[in-house]
């Protein structure tokens, strides 16, 4: 995440002239959207790319140079999906030229981590993970502190947010996307023929199909065409979230990204470029105070750090991080869109494709998402030269991302399941 202070990426100086007729509109140019507009284009399809604020901006949950990227899943359907999504990460990086994860491993402990489940899944999936007991895991990784038993696996760092929207979003135009920033959606109306009217503050487009990638502002934006299908969101909350970076103490390595539940649920990892050039760290609470605060919108969100979060996060880097110097800076805010199961929504109504995998750990997956994105509105899950993608389509086809499943049930809750966020 990017502090107040930081410029954000800026993709655009000026904005293009929208086009009376494409095959894709994609609304919101953040991660998602962004991978969507990629993943759309080198397909071959016609797409504008809608952005109310800058390409690159920090008022939703895509900024920052530092997420998040791991194997470690308690449920084998996500940890499955990782295997996927870092294959599509591969394939951005490459298309695009851009450097944009770093491997570090991983680190997950502490009574309500379910290193048990976590190691069964990452078995089931093919994934190697070592399994160590706290002792031996602060002798490996000196300056941290462990709860009972860690697993370790390689395949874990980060991803630079921020470089990816650019990366994605500009290799978007150079295969013919029209990006449009500083423009926002007023109203999607589904035509007869089943095509969409897109209509913008800077004019209308008419499209094949439309992916709705925006984050918070997602409710609103659906709210007409999801009433008149008769269908529904499942419960999406909205939250201001915080995070702090500590500098580390003279000597002390940098460490795998890591993930600690017992009283609070923390993740921390190298803060990239956020952190300054001195590699500090970023830490922050996974859903802080989600089920106590009060929700948010993205205008009533205040973007201020909360002092009580500060106070915990300095607290547990004292007690479990004494590598890290106890003097928070770099403070930032940002947005988290969370079902009741942390699962992501992934469907199509009509014409119109809903994707909000956020829930706090959706940045991992995001080219991958993009994907299956133009899959849903495609009607068929293929590589950009016209090869079916079995893989993709197998995750389409189980309903547990469906409007439906949400409103089903179709899973149990993430805090037994193993979501568990980032």
């Amino acid at each position: 995440m990017t502090t107040a202070h930081d410029e954000p990426a800026r993709v655009l100086p000026t904005e293009p002239v929208l086009p009376a007729e494409v095959d894709v509109v994609v609304v919101g140019a953040g991660l998602m959207g962004a991978s969507a507009a990629w993943a759309a284009a080198r397909r071959g399809l016609s797409v504008v790319l809608l952005e109310q604020f800058d390409i690159g901006h920090a008022h939703g949950s895509s900024h920052g140079s530092a997420r998040i990227v791991r194997r470690a899943y308690a449920d084998p359907l996500y940890a499955g999906m990782t295997g996927l999504a870092f294959e599509s990460w591969r394939e951005l990086e490459l298309d695009t030229g851009a450097s944009l994860l770093r491997l570090t491993g991983g680190l997950d402990h502490g009574r309500g981590r379910a290193v048990p489940q976590i190691a069964a899944a990452l078995s089931e999936v093919g994934v190697p993970y070592e399994l160590l007991p706290a002792e031996e895991a602060e002798r490996r990784w000196p300056g941290m502190r462990f709860s009972g038993d860690v697993i370790f696996h390689a395949q874990a760092g980060t991803v630079d947010a921020a470089a990816t929207v650019a990366a994605a979003s500009s290799r978007a135009r150079e295969l013919g996307a029209v990006l449009a920033p500083h423009t926002r959606l007023l109203r999607l109306r589904v035509e007869g023929g089943g095509e969409v009217t897109v209509q913008t503050d800077r004019g209308d487009v008419r499209a094949s199909r439309v992916i709705v990638a925006a984050g918070a502002w997602v409710v609103d934006l659906l709210r007409d065409v999801l009433a008149s299908a008769s269908v529904a969101l499942p419960p999406l909350a909205v939250t201001q979230q915080q995070i702090f970076h500590f500098a580390r103490r003279a000597g002390v390595p940098e460490w795998p990204i890591a993930i600690q539940k017992d009283v609070l649920d923390i993740y921390s990892l190298p803060g990239g470029a956020d952190g300054g050039p001195a590699g500090a760290r970023k830490v922050a609470e996974h859903l802080a105070d989600v089920t106590s605060s009060h929700p948010v919108t993205p205008s009533t969100r205040s973007g201020v750090v909360d002092d009580r979060a500060r106070t915990r996060i300095v607290e547990y880097v004292e007690r479990w991080l004494p590598g890290l110097v106890p003097e928070p800076f770099a403070e930032a805010t940002c947005l988290y869109t969370t079902t009741p199961d942390e699962d992501f929504v992934l469907d199509r109504v009509g014409p119109v494709v809903v994707c909000s995998p956020c829930s706090g750990h959706g940045a991992k997956f995001a080219p991958l998402i993009g994907e299956l994105t133009v899959d849903l509105a495609s009607g068929v899950s293929t590589t950009p030269d016209g090869t079916l993608d079995p893989a993709r389509a197998r995750l389409l086809a189980q309903p547990r991302f469906t409007l439906g499943g949400h409103r089903a049930g179709t899973r149990v809750t993430a805090s037994t399941a193993g979501v568990e966020g980032r």
